[in-house]
């Protein structure tokens, strides 16, 4: 049950999981060993998020400029992409989320795309809490697919609103976040969710990913609770 502490809990979260690296950094550590870290702390905020009530939660683990890190880095990612699905998605499924995917699985493996459709197609009748994976993907990627679909299926100009667009994102049937979280402390949006971002609320904290725990959430959303949601509105007086 949410606490009563808080007054409005965002129905959709997205996380934005900064810091592995450093984190690993300032214990000496190879960065993968800090992803891992970073890893174990997913199962640890998917749980304290739906335990709120939080219907949807989407996290940003992958991007596609993260293509350009070292090789070694990025095939250490693949595989514990891999390790998590293995471990995790049976609990999930126990637990009532459902699991989506948003990016694309080209370039990824043949075993690990099998992985995530096998996770998929597993979760996909489950109500509890949906939990969308951004792995391999880009905003600004999302966005050119939805144009080029948007032609392929031969809809005119005239007929092409905000509404058709939403449809033709990767997020499809899915609300806009109502809270964007940053870890690691930066101040950006790394190309994560540009178009359905445009009226949610941003909390960015100094806390590594690794470290953003219960009491990090609880004060993200608080800070969330507290806020006015005007969406291009003016306050409303009396």
């Amino acid at each position: 049950m949410a606490k009563p502490r808080i007054k409005h809990i965002p129905n959709h979260v997205a996380i934005i999981m900064d810091g592995n690296g450093r984190w690993a950094k300032e214990r000496g550590l190879p960065r993968l060993a800090g992803h891992r870290a970073g890893t174990d702390n997913i199962r640890r905020a998917i749980k304290c998020l739906a335990d709120y009530e939080v219907k949807y939660i989407t996290l940003f683990a992958f991007s596609t400029e993260n293509w350009s890190r070292p090789r070694r880095e990025v095939q250490g990612l693949m595989r514990i992409m891999e390790e998590v699905i293995d471990q995790e998605t049976a609990n999930l499924h126990k637990d009532g989320v459902k699991i989506l995917h948003l990016g694309h699985l080209d370039g990824l493996s043949e075993r690990l795309q099998q992985k995530v459709q096998y996770a998929i197609e597993l979760t996909k009748h489950n109500t509890r809490c949906t939990l969308c994976i951004a792995f391999n993907y880009g905003g600004r990627a999302e966005v050119v697919d939805a144009v080029r679909r948007i032609l392929r299926d031969g809809i005119t100009s005239d007929n092409i609103d905000e509404v058709l667009i939403s449809r033709y994102l990767y997020t499809t049937d899915l609300p806009d976040p109502d809270l964007i979280i940053r870890t690691g402390g930066e101040m950006r949006l790394s190309n994560f969710l540009i178009w359905q971002a445009a009226y949610s609320e941003y909390y960015a904290t100094p806390t590594l990913w690794p470290d953003f725990g219960p009491e990090e959430i609880e004060r993200a959303l608080i800070a969330y609770s507290e806020r006015e949601r005007r969406f291009g509105g003016l306050k409303r007086e009396g």
